[in-house]
């Protein structure tokens, strides 16, 4: 297969993580939040494959551009990008050594850990005053 990297997509990508349009959800969330093929033709219908294009970062040149099949490795639900979409592109491309679609959804992975918030501190316990470290008797 003839796959490359779709710069036009992974700008497309990157501008919406900038504007916080993402959703960090957990690894395995691909298969539930991946579009529906009716919410895919629902998209085409609407957009057309130039926009549709935009939310793949991979791009079959063996398969006709007016087709599905031209378009891989996804990444978002058509509004949003999802960090398990992204994380599914970067496994898969690394999977079929398309070593620039996995480049750049490493990219994407960082920008988007990059957007996740800061885990609290942890708080070390309180010692009872008055209490030796031995404990008192």
């Amino acid at each position: 297969m003839a796959e490359t990297l779709s710069r036009r997509a992974f700008e497309h990508a990157k501008e919406l993580i900038s504007e916080g349009r993402v959703v960090l959800d957990e690894r395995d969330a691909w298969s539930e939040h991946r579009p529906s093929t009716e919410e895919e033709n629902a998209f085409l219908r609407l957009h057309g494959f130039a926009e549709y294009g935009k939310w793949y970062l991979g791009i079959n040149d063996e398969k006709p551009e007016q087709t599905k099949g031209h378009y891989e490795f996804p990444y978002g639900d058509f509004r949003k990008v999802h960090r398990c979409g992204v994380l599914s592109a970067e496994s898969r491309a690394g999977q079929y050594k398309h070593y620039d679609i996995e480049n750049a959804a490493a990219h994407l992975h960082g920008m988007l850990e990059a957007r996740k918030p800061a885990p609290a501190p942890k708080r070390s316990r309180p010692t009872s005053a008055g209490r030796s470290a031995r404990g008192a008797r």
